[in-house]
């Protein structure tokens, strides 16, 4: 089985959109993840796991806290400039919750601090505990097969 093989049966496997934020010397940054999950709900766990070529992968490791933003289906542009799939066209609307960066408006946000990491394969997998969260209505954007889909 070859590495695309591999990717095109993953991608069969529809999943939300996320942007992972932190903050690193000064600057927020972030990445759009769709490799998220909960671990637990007592404690409140995820956990996201970050390819090792991400600009995030280190700086995760050193700050020990991010935040989770799910995105709605308004927000699939961002997704695209995270992803660098897009030009940046337009200030991201960041707000602190708990004192981490998260997008303003996501239908769901995560305020998270790394409890425990776990190298797999060429990705180490961050488990976090939820210190904070905020909920708002809306629909989620979805990726599947290789494309943004929206709920129907």
């Amino acid at each position: 089985m070859d590495s695309r093989e591999f990717r095109n049966a993953m991608g069969k496997f529809a999943t939300g959109i996320t942007i992972v934020t932190t903050d690193h010397e000064g600057d927020t940054i972030g990445m759009t993840v769709n490799a998220l999950m909960s671990v637990s709900l007592d404690p409140a766990l995820i956990a996201v796991s970050i390819d090792e070529k991400a600009r995030m992968y280190d700086k995760l490791q050193k700050t020990g806290k991010f935040g989770i933003s799910i995105l709605n289906k308004e927000q699939q542009d961002l997704s695209m400039i995270f992803a660098r799939q897009k030009k940046r066209d337009r200030e991201i609307p960041i707000i602190r919750q708990d004192g981490i960066p998260v997008i303003d408006g996501a239908i769901a946000s995560l305020s998270c601090h790394v409890r425990e990491t776990a190298k797999a394969g060429d990705h180490m997998i961050f488990v976090a505990e939820v210190t904070e969260l905020n909920i708002n209505d809306g629909e989620p954007v979805i990726f599947f097969g290789g494309k943004y889909r929206s709920l129907e």
